[in-house]
């Protein structure tokens, strides 16, 4: 595997300047950046230009992650030419189906099956129910074969999200890339480091990924009267206090950030599921634990490749925990490279949701303020 990368600043300055080595070889190319300049035809061109046969996959995000640098409303992008591992990719627009269920279903089925080794990810930030989404990409998976990736952003603005794919950043979309080969070894992982605080509520009125009551409560009264004075600056607020979700008959749990409030409705929608007969209960930060939760999922996807470090790592990171972290964000990035190794080349984003199992035996899942982590390597 080769692997190149540059950073292109908000003031459109590129670093290092275009082009690189890889050139025509390039077989795929990773693009996390603002909003902007994803939607900017120019800087699109730039990059099919320098790898004119690479599939261009990525999104907008909450923040891009390029070696142990965190950076907003900038471009990161990764180039890759793999050894002996070929790729497919396909996407789909969420309004072109009745449910995000439908859509994930769909777009498994644009890839083929013979050979395929992981399944990477990433969709729309807003439109789209993470959950509903996760379980029809896993409906028809091959055995063995996962899931990971994450949900677009849009910064702390809530208002649009973008996704790469086919030299056109498209809003409303998923996109997929399915890996195949028996030399690539993909590692994962995913923890979060919130503390639960206060009742555990029974959630007794909602609908998918929107929450009404809590206790046969308003739920979003409840949710207000938490957050005080940081209600006013719901839903971008909501990320410092999500709710960890957890099924009656279960002892693990998930965790939910807010994408957006309809105080019409009195309701939240969620990113993910929060079905009727859950129990819910708020979280908050700690801001130690974040960090340690950074560096635990960087240990469970190191020894998931036979714990050397891999050639490449993916990590896509909750906005919520990067509002918490604040200047002391890339303290996150740095225990993950503290793990992998100074030769592991690091990429990502910060998201609006994660995909992965939290642990190579559990099944896929949508999360919410954890960091996921993808490695791959051909060694």
């Amino acid at each position: 595997m080769k692997i190149e990368q540059a950073q292109l600043s908000a003031n459109k300055d590129w670093s290092p300047q275009l082009p690189g080595t890889l050139g025509q070889s390039a077989d795929l190319v990773f693009l996390f950046g603002g909003k902007k300049i994803l939607q900017d035809q120019s800087v699109i061109s730039d990059i099919v230009s320098t790898y004119p046969s690479a599939h261009l996959i990525g999104c907008s995000t909450a923040g891009e992650i390029c070696n142990t640098n965190v950076y907003d409303d900038s471009l990161a992008f990764t180039a890759v030419k793999f050894e002996q591992t070929s790729i497919e990719t396909a996407c789909a627009n969420i309004d072109d189906f009745a449910n995000s269920y439908e859509a994930g279903k769909h777009l498994c089925n644009s890839i083929p099956k013979q050979g395929l080794v992981h399944v990477f990810v990433i969709s729309d930030g807003l439109q789209v129910n993470g959950s509903e989404l996760v379980q029809g990409l896993t409906a028809d998976l091959p055995d063995g074969v996962t899931v990971t990736g994450g949900l677009s952003g849009d910064g702390a603005n809530f208002e649009e999200t973008v996704v790469v794919w086919d030299k056109q950043a498209r809003p409303g979309s998923v996109t997929l890339i399915g890996f195949y080969g028996e030399k690539l070894k993909i590692g994962y992982g995913s923890l979060g480091g919130w503390d639960p605080f206060g009742t555990e509520r029974l959630i007794t009125r909602s609908n998918g990924n929107i929450l009404y009551e809590l206790d046969g409560q308003s739920a979003l009264a409840l949710y207000k009267e938490y957050l005080g004075e940081h209600a006013e600056g719901l839903p971008a607020t909501g990320l410092l206090f999500p709710l960890t979700v957890r099924m009656p008959e279960d002892s693990t749990s998930v965790v939910r950030t807010i994408l957006s409030v309809d105080e019409s409705e009195n309701s939240m929608t969620f990113a993910g599921d929060v079905p009727e007969g859950a129990y819910a209960k708020l979280m908050k930060a700690n801001f130690s634990r974040l960090v340690d939760g950074a560096m635990g999922a960087a240990q469970t996807s190191y020894q998931a490749i036979g714990s050397a470090s891999p050639e490449l790592a993916i990590l896509v990171s909750c906005v919520g925990r990067k509002m918490v972290l604040k200047q002391r964000v890339e303290e996150e990035v740095e225990a993950v490279r503290e793990v992998l190794g100074d030769s592991t080349i690091l990429t990502g984003f910060y998201s609006y949701g994660e995909i992965s199992p939290f642990t190579p035996s559990a099944k896929c899942e949508l999360h919410n303020q954890t960091m996921t982590i993808t490695t791959l390597s051909e060694h």
